[in-house]
């Protein structure tokens, strides 16, 4: 990542999974608490790219593809088919669209559900890199949006910083990324400050 990328406006994908969404039988309300989760959270200058589709696996691979490599998105966040039905697909397309797996978003995200509800260990949430991009899979309900991402955003910032993407900075009050002291990212954000190369 050059300099540069530290002051580049980051491009996020927000992927609704619903059949019933997707054919207009009730208004998607997943994807907007997204966005409205991320416009509380972040400072650093971004730009929202939705898109609503089918419970088709094929469909959301494309979806993604779409969003990482032509739009070049450096965060896709899915919301929606992570549960055990037939219908439940995303992280099968997911795992199809990324060269790399992280599966501690996952585990944290369940673990962090737990706490309100049982049927949590039911969630089949996943996450993984495709280029310089971080998938990361969300419920469909919109009450458990801001619990799973209070929960592993902390991380996804430094984790955008080593695959490549845009610097994103976030409102330390509502909630900080960590960045490990000393490293690359946090070294490049202070040069930049300071004006340097």
């Amino acid at each position: 990542m050059s300099y540069n990328a530290i002051m580049t406006e980051a491009s996020i994908g927000i992927l609704t999974v619903s059949d019933r969404a997707s054919e207009g039988v009730y208004e998607d309300r997943s994807g907007p608490a997204v966005n409205s989760w991320l416009e509380e959270v972040l400072t650093s200058e971004w730009t929202s790219h939705c898109k609503v589709v089918p419970d088709e696996a094929r469909t959301i691979e494309e979806a993604i593809i779409e969003l990482a490599d032509r739009v070049g998105c450096c965060l896709v966040i899915t919301t929606g088919g992570t549960g055990p039905s037939p219908r439940d697909v995303t992280p099968e397309a997911t795992m199809a669209a990324c060269q790399a797996m992280l599966p501690g978003f996952g585990e944290q995200m369940r673990r962090a559900s737990l706490e309100s509800v049982p049927t949590a260990i039911l969630s089949r949430q996943e996450a993984g890199i495709r280029g310089s991009c971080l998938v990361i899979n969300l419920p469909g309900k919109p009450a458990a949006i801001a619990e799973c991402l209070d929960a592993v955003f902390a991380a996804v910032p430094y984790c955008i910083d080593l695959v490549g993407g845009p610097r994103l900075e976030t409102h330390d009050a509502r909630l900080v990324a960590f960045r490990p002291a000393g490293s690359e990212a946090d070294l490049r954000s202070a040069r930049a400050r300071e004006g340097g190369a």
